[in-house]
């Protein structure tokens, strides 16, 4: 289970090291291997460990591919999707492509969602956590029932 926000730097080839905390986890559950891709609702990248991706995978392969919201979301999803491995040191690489579309520079967030990461350019990481303080204290959204039944 991933949770919490950590700061990194990307190197200069685009790698992030996982935090020493998440290594021992990932390489029990997926032997360090690892499938990103890009998040279809907002500028950040998901981070899965493979047996997660996988269930994905089987979720995609039940839609359709001649209704078109269904192929775009395939095409989105899977067209990104880049298989990767930890190196010794927990790095992983991420392609330009990602990189471009989540507009990563040095700084970036790899904040833990229970069963993936999301990767976040710092600044717009920030924007989003104070959008989403914002909102909530605003009470601007819909209260699914999910929500109401949800307590701390």
């Amino acid at each position: 289970m991933f949770r919490g926000a950590n700061a990194i730097n990307l190197d200069s080839k685009g790698r992030l090291t996982i935090p020493t905390k998440y290594r021992q986890t990932l390489m029990d559950d997926c032997q360090g291997q690892l499938v990103c891709t890009i998040d279809t609702l907002q500028n950040c990248l998901l981070l899965y460990p493979l047996p997660e991706w996988e269930e994905i995978e089987l979720k995609l392969r039940k839609l359709s591919s001649t209704n078109p919201h269904e192929r775009r979301l395939q095409r989105l999803l899977l067209g990104y999707a880049m298989e990767g491995e930890m190196d010794k040191s927990g790095r992983i690489l991420l392609a330009p492509t990602l990189r471009q579309h989540a507009n990563l520079e040095k700084p970036i967030m790899l904040v833990g969602q229970l069963n993936k990461f999301e990767i976040w350019d710092a600044a717009e990481w920030q924007k989003q956590i104070d959008e989403d303080i914002a909102t909530e204290k605003r009470g601007d959204f819909e209260l699914t029932e999910r929500l109401l039944d949800f307590s701390l």
